[in-house]
């Protein structure tokens, strides 16, 4: 895969998931660099709509260069948990919702958004790089113990307190800048030898969620996306982690099950018949797709639809 170069993963599987309507209105919850939103349009009639969000006022721009003259598309500057705060015009409802969470490859690939520990780069990480602060400043302020609580629970790192002891160490020298510095930090933490994994790759993940409140952000986006769903309308989800996996298959699950029966009370069980249904078993990429493209490996496709 060329450096830079970005490949919609699951692509075919989403648009089917989606199932579009010529005539419909749809959202793109996280552009990225725009080829699910592509596929998309090229799949809507002239009646059709679709609207684009994205944090990254890179994406932004990169969305208005390539599709800023179709009138069906628009595109907002924003976190899709804060959609309801957006005066998106004629789209209260949605046909269709596709979240594609994480790190697009653009960012990755470009050592000064801080992303990677694989070039050597400013230690940012943030998504929107107009507010908020950076990993480096994050890793200033936060305590050891709420380091050592984020390393494990977002990380799932094995070896959490000795990484965050010694990013704490290097923190308060000033001697984290760069996205090399840290990396180095971690993997002088943690024993053993070098894996086939970069020791680094656990603590960078979490440290990206911290900064970014991506949890937080994915369990509000899901409770306010679904609430613009039309009747009939798919949300579809790819995650990237076990931890984003596991917070959609819960939404998913509670959304779609039926509210407990009150005790005693002579009430037909059709009023208490859940308002969504999760459709067909997750979908995982094809060993082709894998081949293709190594960063589509962990991606995991959920979809719910709400019912009419």
């Amino acid at each position: 895969m060329a450096t830079g170069e970005h490949h919609p993963v699951l692509f075919e599987e989403a648009l089917g998931a989606l199932n579009i309507q010529a005539d419909g209105c749809y959202l793109d919850a996280t552009f990225g660099r725009g080829g699910h939103s592509a596929g998309i349009l090229a799949r809507l009639g002239s009646r059709g709509r679709l609207v684009a969000l994205d944090q990254d006022p890179e994406a932004v721009a990169a969305a208005r260069e390539r599709f800023g003259a179709d009138e069906r598309f628009a595109i907002w500057q924003a976190n899709f948990a804060d959609i309801d705060r957006l005066p998106i015009p004629d789209a209260d409802r949605f046909d269709g919702v596709l979240m594609d969470l994480g790190v697009s490859s653009p960012q990755l690939d470009q050592p000064g958004r801080g992303f990677s520990f694989r070039a050597d780069g400013p230690l940012d990480m943030r998504m929107d790089t107009t507010r908020g602060e950076t990993a480096a400043e994050y890793l200033r302020r936060v305590s050891e113990r709420e380091l050592k609580r984020i390393l494990k629970v977002y990380g799932e790192e094995r070896y959490a307190g000795r990484v965050a002891s010694a990013i704490s160490r290097a923190a308060r020298r000033g001697a984290l800048q760069t996205t090399a510095q840290l990396a180095d930090v971690v993997r002088s933490a943690i024993p053993g030898r070098p894996g086939e994994k970069d020791k680094a790759t656990r603590s960078f993940q979490a440290i990206r969620i911290a900064v970014n409140r991506e949890m937080e952000a994915l369990s509000t986006g899901l409770e306010k996306l679904v609430q613009r769903l039309d009747k009939g309308a798919r949300l579809v989800a790819i995650t990237f982690h076990s931890l984003e996996d596991r917070l959609v298959k819960q939404a998913f699950r509670r959304l779609s099950s039926p509210a407990p029966l009150p005790r005693k009370l002579p009430v037909p069980a059709a009023d208490f018949k859940p308002s969504f249904q999760v459709v067909g078993k997750p979908l995982k990429p094809s060993a082709e797709e894998i081949s293709a493209n190594p960063r589509a490996r962990s991606a995991t496709l959920r979809v719910l639809e709400k019912l009419a």
